[in-house]
């Protein structure tokens, strides 16, 4: 079988969008071990950048803005996801929120990894928040996670991640899961498209 018919596309998103950030650096961490690998091709889509609105009509006939439908087609191309995340006040940062709530369809049926750094809790009240939203997203969350408390700790002197044999560990088993996940929920939206659960009426 051809490798390149059989790549999967992970796509990561570095949620927080403060200067001077270490998901940055986590984000280009976590690509270059998936890209080491043969089942993977990945893109790194850094929110910071995406210039996504954060006001949304009331209308859902309405346009969407220009930005919001310039990532959609990556987003929706995506096999499996992963989210680095900082934990603000015990929860996700707002440009994280505000960029899942554009998107819909995208998210559905498909796994999304957790990478997460903060103080002590190392970012974990954050993505238990976070799998609270993509549950209503219709996506699937996995429980291997890679967390770094006190990240500050693990950045080297030019802001680079400094591995070590934990968060390695942590990110081969996350790959493999996402790998795994993503091929079963590939297959099975081959086999029949993902819709919403139709609702009873009186008349079924």
């Amino acid at each position: 079988m051809d490798d390149q018919v059989d790549k999967l596309r992970l796509v990561i998103i570095v949620g927080a969008a403060r200067d001077d950030r270490f998901g940055l650096a986590a984000a280009e961490w976590l690509g270059a071990r998936a890209r080491s690998r043969q089942d993977f091709e990945v893109d790194v889509i850094d929110l910071a950048t995406a210039w996504l609105p954060d006001l949304m009509g009331a209308d859902p006939a309405a346009p969407l803005p220009s930005a919001v439908r310039d990532l959609s087609p990556w987003l929706a191309a995506a096999d499996a996801f992963a989210v680095v995340t900082q934990e603000y006040r015990f929860g996700c940062p707002a440009s994280l929120k505000n960029a899942i709530d554009w998107y819909d369809m995208e998210w559905h049926a498909k796994p999304v990894g957790f990478v997460c750094y903060g103080g002590a809790s190392g970012g974990l009240c954050a993505v238990g928040q976070l799998r609270q939203v993509f549950a209503e997203t219709h996506a699937v969350t996995l429980q291997e996670t890679v967390s770094f408390h006190h990240y500050q700790q693990c950045r080297g002197d030019r802001g680079q991640l400094l591995e070590t044999e934990d968060c390695r560990r942590d990110a081969i088993a996350l790959l493999d899961r996402l790998a795994w996940w993503a091929h079963a929920l590939s297959r099975a939206r081959r086999n029949e498209p993902y819709d919403h659960p139709r609702l009873a009426t009186a008349e079924d």
